[in-house]
């Protein structure tokens, strides 16, 4: 029986522990998640108001 007992307070332990980083890792992604919006938000106002230039991959500069 005390065997039991012990198995079962170190399981509530690990319950307990893996809940606590559950809960930190669901306010990290809350965080990111805001800030991914934040910045989709941004950038669409940056395009809107035209002002790209960004070169991507392989386009050539527009002076060539």
């Amino acid at each position: 029986m005390e065997q039991l007992e012990e198995k079962m307070a170190h399981l509530l332990r690990t319950v307990d522990d893996l809940s606590d980083i559950v809960a930190r890792q669901q306010s990290e992604i809350d965080r990111l998640t805001r800030r991914v919006e934040m910045l989709m938000h941004r950038e669409g106002e940056r395009e809107a108001a035209g002002n790209g230039g960004i070169v991507v991959g392989d386009e050539r500069p527009p002076h060539y």
